[in-house]
């Protein structure tokens, strides 16, 4: 897929998306999860991303699919082992990612004690832009980040909020695994998560970013 980056049209091909869990205190209270000692990360595959003004499908296999708006940080140039100091030097921008999650087969991966694949990995379930913005342009960890469903809020926070900020999380990363060109770390989503159904229109929101706009259909 295509993304707008200052006058141009890039091709976003990462090689993995990596989301963060349970990195906002007061969505980690509404699910009535347990406070991470230590970021926790999932996998998205690439497959799952859609554009602005996309289309979000719900799959047959869910009956309760979830949106959460985020943060993205979207990754310059190879690194490995950064240190928290130098972690936003690869960062090549910023933009807006909503982790859309089927929160019925969650649970129940979750109750088993698998990971997430599932749950987060249906086609479409990573909608994202409108555009990237450059590092120099905006203040990562001091962003208002909200959601509407219909034209109604529903997640109105800030970046501030975050447990563990865009410099840890790229510097966690790091230390596991290489970090690629274009590679997406979207990095949690505030309180007030909820459920989507067709017909709905979606905006996300990030200031300084734009706005993320994508509708809601069901699988045919």
């Amino acid at each position: 897929m295509k993304i707008k980056f200052g006058c141009d049209l890039i091709e976003l091909k990462p090689t993995k998306i990596l989301a963060v869990a349970k990195n906002y205190v007061k969505h980690i209270n509404e699910l009535k999860l347990s406070m991470p000692s230590e970021p926790k990360i999932f996998l998205k595959p690439p497959s799952s991303l859609v554009g602005n003004n996309g289309v979000v499908i719900i799959p047959g296999a869910s009956k309760q699919v979830d949106y959460e708006v985020e943060l993205a940080a979207i990754i310059r140039e190879r690194c490995w082992k950064v240190s928290k100091e130098e972690a936003l030097d690869y960062v090549l921008g910023f933009t807006v990612f909503n982790d859309i999650t089927a929160r019925d087969i969650q649970a129940r991966e979750m109750k088993e004690g698998m990971p997430w694949d599932i749950a987060k990995g249906f086609n479409t379930f990573a909608p994202i832009g409108p555009e990237i913005i450059t590092v120099e342009n905006v203040d990562c960890n001091n962003l208002n980040i909200w959601l509407k469903v219909n034209g109604e809020m529903k997640q109105n926070s800030n970046t501030k909020n975050m447990i563990f900020s865009v410099e840890d999380l790229i510097s966690y990363l790091s230390n596991i695994m290489t970090l690629e060109p274009l590679d997406i770390i979207a990095t949690g989503t505030p309180e007030g998560v909820g459920s989507i159904k067709a017909g709905d229109s979606i905006e996300s929101g990030i200031e300084g970013i734009g706005i993320l706009k994508f509708k809601i259909e069901d699988e045919k």
